[in-house]
């Protein structure tokens, strides 16, 4: 699916790494399994023979910018999909990092395959290939499958809202254009049910929930330096729920924390482990503002205010939003 390659990004880094223009490169590895790609720092020239770029390195690199960009050094060179730029520009918006360290390459995507579509339909897979729009397979017991890359695609990818790269220093390929995506539509059909039917979706949805805190640590809006949740004496430290309330608890706050922040990047659903689609509990919040307030966009824009801290006289009271049934 990729049109960018492997070699091409391999090539651009030793050419800023011997230049001087970078001292260190943040990319991606292999994992423990073929469909098992992590981010990984490369500091040399040497350590680039284990960087790899393909279909399933989907993980965004903004969020290891924000402890990266505050150690010594030099630069830091960064590649980033369309989607990753919203988050380095909110996070720069935020003094989370310091964009004067980051050398930030834009490449081109044209979406990302994830490892978690890919379990659900088969197991012990010893290697991947695309071909295509096809996946092969190879599997230990039963032999080779194939299946359309459109299967394991995530949401944010079929609905992707952009492939422009909103920040760069350096673009890799022609640049995109804003989408106009169906990213609402599955928000639309949660407001259709009644009250009481939403709350038995959520409900459903959140009763899986392991607490392992995989999206709230790899999602790019949430980079406090001390987290209530792991606050010892708060009593929600780091365990599994004591009741259904606290349960859905720990999901609305952090999804109230990251209101007017999302820049809609999907992570928080990409790594969840019960395939809890937490992402559109955010898309609710962009939806909202985008009705209550006008389009906005997190992350388009270096140093734009959301507009929930942004107070104009032409804001909504609650009042009229009660009586427009909104």
């Amino acid at each position: 699916m990729q049109k960018v390659t492997r070699d091409i990004l391999v090539n651009k880094a030793k050419e800023l790494l011997a230049n001087g223009t970078v001292d260190r490169v943040y990319g991606w590895k292999k994992g423990e399994f073929a469909y098992d790609v992590t981010p990984a720092l490369f500091k040399s020239e040497k350590e680039l023979d284990e960087f790899v770029f393909g279909d399933f390195c989907g993980a965004n690199v903004s969020k290891y910018l924000v402890a990266e960009s505050k150690k010594a050094g030099g630069k830091i060179l960064v590649f980033l999909k369309p989607c990753d730029t919203y988050s380095l520009n909110q996070l720069t918006t935020e003094h989370r990092v310091d964009r004067e360290k980051i050398y930030a390459v834009g490449i081109p995507c044209e979406g990302m395959l994830t490892g978690s579509a890919l379990k659900d339909k088969v197991d012990s897979v010893l290697s991947v290939e695309t071909e295509g729009d096809t996946v092969k397979v190879e599997t230990l017991y039963d032999g080779v499958k194939t299946f359309p890359a459109s299967d394991l695609l995530p949401d944010r990818c079929r609905n992707c809202k952009s492939k422009k790269h909103v920040t760069y220093d350096e673009l890799i390929g022609e640049d995109g254009e804003v989408l106009d995506s169906g990213r609402f539509d599955e928000v639309e059909k949660l407001e259709k049910m009644t009250p009481d039917e939403r709350f038995a979706f959520w409900q459903g949805e959140l009763s899986r929930c392991i607490r392992c805190n995989a999206c709230r640590d790899v999602c790019p809006a949430c980079t406090c330096e001390k987290c209530v949740f792991d606050n010892p004496k708060s009593g929600l430290e780091n365990k599994a729920a004591a009741d259904s309330f606290e349960e859905k608890m720990f999901h609305i706050i952090r999804a109230f924390h990251v209101a007017g922040r999302c820049t809609d990047c999907g992570e928080c659903s990409r790594v969840c482990p019960q395939h809890i689609p937490l992402h559109l509990l955010n898309r609710k919040f962009i939806k909202d503002m985008n009705t209550f307030y006008g389009e906005y966009q997190a992350g388009e824009v270096v140093g734009n205010r959301p507009p929930v801290v942004n107070y104009t006289k032409e804001d909504i009271e609650p009042s009229e939003a009660v009586k427009r049934g909104e």
